[in-house]
């Protein structure tokens, strides 16, 4: 879809906002709570962005963007870049971060950037008028995007600010998880993966099921190439061998060979590149296959994941 940057406001010293509404003035697609798209950036490159304003609107979707200084070029580029007036490209709305209708209490825990799909949470849920609880991390005070818009918001008072240098707070206290869970009640975490680490580690610890917890990565660590081997994937079609390095992708080797996946976020996040497996076991990195998807062994994403047993055999 064609939109217009309607507004660009820098939130905090590396935090923008961008305000994205139809280039012909149109209502845009719904959405619901916990719902990314894809945005097309200049340069070539394609990211995904979480909708942060309430599920209600149908004039604009607000995005929110963290200016990474480990950046691969997209963070930068919104930052640099776009422009009020501009026009950018993006997806419909898709969502892999859902809120469960059925729930008596929900909890939302955020860390950082990771607030933009818990603030859009938090607005249903307040809408709904559903029982729920904020809770929400970052660094410091003025690292800490949509503060004022939260104390000021209608469910302020169910939310609760911990910043890490504030010696007075002590940061948040994750112990509240150990409280015995009601069935009922869903946990919904976001942020980097150090703070997602740390609280699915102590909601497991305090007897959370899976079902109950549920969790969108930010951002994925930087990982290399130190201890990988090389291997081979097969194509179904023609059987043809392609052998892929151990400073290669699986991606980046197909391409080599003239076989194009569609890519977007190449850190294992969105799925976009989610391919089929006929035969042989992949050694799964990424971050988006649950357990029990990554257990059956039918599916990989080859922009990170790689293999145990060589060579992979690929519905392509």
């Amino acid at each position: 879809m064609e939109v217009i940057v309607s507004r660009k406001r820098l939130e905090t010293r590396d935090i923008a906002i961008f305000e994205l509404i139809d280039a012909q003035n149109k209502p845009l697609p719904a959405f619901s709570a916990g719902s990314h798209i894809d945005v097309h950036i200049p340069g070539g490159l394609i990211r995904q962005y979480s909708l942060c304003n309430s599920p209600a609107e149908s004039h604009r979707y607000v995005i929110a963007v963290l200016r990474d200084p480990s950046s691969r070029g997209g963070s930068n580029a919104m930052h640099s870049e776009v422009k009020e007036g501009d026009t950018l490209f993006v997806s419909v709305p898709r969502n892999h971060f859902q809120l469960v209708p059925t729930a008596e209490h929900s909890i939302l825990l955020a860390g950082g950037i990771g607030v933009t799909p818990i603030l859009c949470m938090a607005e249903q849920l307040s809408l709904t008028g559903a029982s729920f609880e904020l809770h929400y991390c970052t660094r410091s005070i003025v690292h800490t995007a949509f503060r004022e818009y939260i104390a000021g918001s209608s469910f302020s008072a169910r939310s609760r600010f911990y910043f890490d240098d504030d010696r007075t707070s002590g940061g948040l206290d994750l112990t509240f998880l150990q409280k015995t869970p009601s069935r009922n009640t869903e946990l919904y975490v976001c942020g980097p993966k150090g703070f997602l680490d740390a609280v699915l580690e102590m909601a497991s610890i305090a007897g959370w099921t899976d079902e109950q917890v549920h969790h969108e990565l930010f951002s994925a660590a930087v990982s290399d190439a130190i201890g990988n081997t090389s291997f081979q994937v097969q194509l179904k079609s023609n059987g043809r061998i392609i052998d892929v390095s151990e400073d290669q992708s699986v991606v980046e080797a197909l391409e080599i060979a003239g076989v194009t996946i569609p890519v977007s976020c190449e850190q294992g996040l969105c799925g976009t590149c989610a391919t089929r497996v006929l035969s042989g076991i992949p050694d799964h990195r990424d971050y988006y296959l649950s357990p029990a998807e990554r257990a059956v062994n039918d599916q990989f994403l080859p922009c990170c994941s790689r293999a145990r047993t060589s060579p992979l055999v690929l519905d392509l």
